[in-house]
């Protein structure tokens, strides 16, 4: 049964003041119903208790163990259980000599923290077929979900101030207010690797990249040189660095709608310095039980408007790759991407925004999560994406890493038309190059529009809004994956970064 609100608001507030009455207490992020991460690696477990008190913790269910007894320091005990293989359940029971404090139906499996801003947020009660989705729940009780409460704060805490809704065996009515995007995710990953999964929901709308980073990432990228707004780290202060104790296995990100207009050039920097700042900071909380590269997926930015012609989202989507275009790549290692810009939905009643398809971007994020995380072989989970652009005065032959369904469009590339040396940009002088033809795995657009100018460089879908509902003109060979959005100029361009417009 879940437990009441008022409860988990009850625990937290102690646990602000450890050891009170005596008391012993898990930290406000562990309950009933949650799952621990299983092996290899070792589930980290913590709490507050009387100073100097002797600590036992036990694990009882399908294997028993006992781990070696600890002393509380400074108010807190923390135990690193020895590897348990995905199952239960289990029962785990912490006690000193005069209190106990037990945690019930506890499952070992892995463990996802799902952040970002409002698309994150978007509950499961607000996506297309959501009675449907909301009806399956019962056949899930071994995937967990918990949210953390809205919280801010100016420093770095060590545990939650709030929790919204504690550790339960999905049902439709607490679920309705629940994630879609992560309880999707971890529904499907459940249904491939048929073992528990625990979704630890920590999102807030309207929030950029900088909130959700601790002051070291924002340092290397210069960003606490700059204007230091009020809302910097304050969600990870208070939302994020709290979990940093507990042993995950990843995490799944949908943000940067702030970004589009708000440092928007350094999100190239600011976001892969948030993910190697969480990885660092998760392994050192854990004792080293955290990867150190812990995979990270995230969905790039869907759509906003249609008739938008700004650059803003176009640039944050590349920025989201570290402006490769791809993902994972040198910067951004063990990281895999859900493009969602041909998931529009024009008539959302959240606003356009908020698409209400997040059941693809889900399953989006399952391919990337298998093929990444999981390193399941054979599993394509991009889009198609150019090896080589040949430029010559009539046409440019687009090569790409994969075959390709092509359907015809006289908008989606654009070429910029130039004879300077500078590169191009969101002021340049952009125009459509037609599909002409296409092959197996190439496509030949046509360059007449440059007139005498020479092709300085060639974009693909670089708008807020490129295409309608799965409707781009460039899938991979079962037309169910996109291929990505990108620029090469002159001397860019490919997968790697080595070929070049020509």
């Amino acid at each position: 049964m879940v437990a009441p609100l008022c409860a988990a608001v009850v625990v937290v507030f102690s646990a602000f003041f450890p050891g009170i009455d005596g008391r012993l207490l898990f930290a406000s992020y562990y309950g009933d119903h949650m799952v621990l991460q299983k092996s290899p690696q070792r589930a980290v477990v913590w709490g507050y208790g009387p100073e100097g008190a002797k600590i036992t913790v036990s694990l009882s269910g399908p294997v028993n163990q006992e781990a070696s007894p600890v002393t509380v320091t400074k108010g807190i005990w923390k135990v690193t259980l020895d590897p348990v293989d995905a199952g239960g359940p289990y029962t785990v029971n912490v006690s000193s000599t005069n209190y106990t404090a037990i945690l019930k139906d506890v499952l070992f499996g892995d463990i996802w923290v799902c952040g970002g801003q409002s698309n994150m947020f978007f509950q499961t009660s607000q996506v297309f077929n959501a009675s449907e989705e909301l009806a399956l729940a019962a056949k899930y009780p071994h995937v967990r979900p918990f949210m953390a409460a809205l919280k801010e704060s100016e420093t770095e805490l060590p545990d939650l101030i709030e929790v919204k809704l504690p550790w339960f065996v999905a049902r439709a009515d607490v679920l309705s207010e629940f994630s879609a995007v992560c309880w999707l995710f971890g529904r499907y990953l459940y249904d491939t690797m048929k073992y528990p999964i625990g979704l630890v929901e920590s999102c807030w709308g309207g929030t950029p990249v900088e909130t959700w980073s601790s002051s070291r990432a924002l340092h290397m990228c210069d960003l606490d040189k700059l204007e230091v707004p009020h809302n910097n780290s304050l969600l990870w202060n208070a939302m994020i660095h709290p979990f940093v104790n507990m042993t995950i296995y990843g995490a799944i990100w949908y943000q940067g709608e702030a970004n589009t207009k708000y440092h928007q050039d350094k999100y190239n920097c600011s976001f892969p310095a948030m993910i190697d700042d969480w990885r660092m900071a998760f392994h050192q909380g854990s004792g080293g039980q955290t990867a150190a590269d812990f995979p990270f997926g995230f969905v790039q930015l869907s759509t906003n408007n249609k008739k938008n012609i700004d650059d803003g989202f176009p640039e944050l989507r590349w920025h989201q790759t570290a402006d490769f275009g791809f993902v994972p790549n040198a910067r951004m290692k063990k990281t895999f991407m859900a493009v969602a810009f041909d998931l529009p939905d024009e008539k959302s009643p959240y606003g356009t925004i908020h698409p209400r398809d997040k059941q693809d971007v889900a399953l989006r994020l399952l391919l990337g999560a298998r093929a990444v995380a999981y390193n399941q072989k054979d599993v394509l989970f991009q889009g198609p994406f150019p090896l080589q652009i040949e430029s010559s005065q009539m046409q440019i032959n687009v090569t790409y890493d994969q075959i390709v369904n092509v359907d015809s469009s006289t908008i989606i590339f654009e070429i910029c038309c130039s004879e300077t040396a500078a590169p191009c940009g969101s002021n340049s002088l952009w125009v459509p190059a037609s599909i002409m033809n296409w092959g197996p795995s190439n496509v030949l657009l046509s360059t007449s529009l440059c007139n005498s100018s020479s092709v300085a460089a060639l974009r693909y879908a670089w708008k807020d809004w490129p295409c309608n509902f799965k409707a781009c003109p460039i899938y991979d060979a079962s037309n169910t994956l996109p291929a990505p959005p990108f620029v090469a100029h002159r001397r860019t361009g490919g997968r790697n970064h080595e070929n070049e417009l020509k």
